[in-house]
């Protein structure tokens, strides 16, 4: 089994404004940067997903593989592009993470792996109020599934649990709600801030 990362930060940042949330500050410290030292760790490679000119990332020193599916297909679109990336690394899965999520689990792979890594899809989730909630941009996705996948995107389906369902999709639940925290907003920032 050899497991590659996927930064997703394809997103549009519309609530903070636009513009690319992994390049703004937390602590000094940009997120991105955050996110890859979190997740760089626990797989054997790591490619970001961004749209658009890709030399604003020049100075991260990783690939940069944007969306193959046309219009903002979402998150989706980004695990697509991750997979393809991942084939031609000779890997059999991609573990996503969101460029704007700084906190998540060290050991956030081992524990997607632990969840059932095999030919199903595997969320992150968090119990929160009683109830289970998926984390849809942090998962492990076999790469054998990629074509499946661009299929469906290409037919329309947006929506990460939709596709995941049609393959036995599985979730782990990890203990820490926090760890999931994203930035969307100014207010979210100064949160994050504080958290840190």
């Amino acid at each position: 089994m050899k497991v590659v990362g996927v930064i997703l930060a394809g997103g549009q940042a519309t609530r903070m404004g636009g513009g690319d949330k992994g390049l703004l500050e937390l602590g000094g410290v940009r997120l991105l940067n955050r996110v890859i030292g979190r997740l760089g760790p626990q797989v054997e490679a790591m490619c970001l997903n961004a749209n658009g000119d890709p030399a604003r990332f020049d100075g991260f020193g990783l690939p940069v593989v944007a969306d193959t599916v046309e219009g903002f297909a979402g998150p989706l679109a980004g695990v697509l592009a991750g997979m393809d990336w991942a084939a031609g690394e000779g890997a059999s899965h991609v573990v996503s993470a969101a460029a704007d999520t700084p906190f998540f689990p060290r050991d956030l792979v081992e524990g997607l792996i632990a969840g059932g890594a095999g030919s199903s899809p595997v969320l992150a989730a968090v119990r929160e109020a009683g109830r289970v909630r998926r984390q849809p941009t942090f998962g492990l996705w076999p790469v054998a599934l990629r074509d499946d996948l661009r299929a469906a995107l290409e037919g329309g389906l947006r929506k990460v649990v939709h596709w995941t369902e049609r393959h036995d999709g599985r979730e782990v639940v990890f203990v820490s709600s926090d760890a999931f925290f994203n930035v969307n907003t100014p207010e979210d920032l100064a949160r994050a801030e504080l958290m840190l």
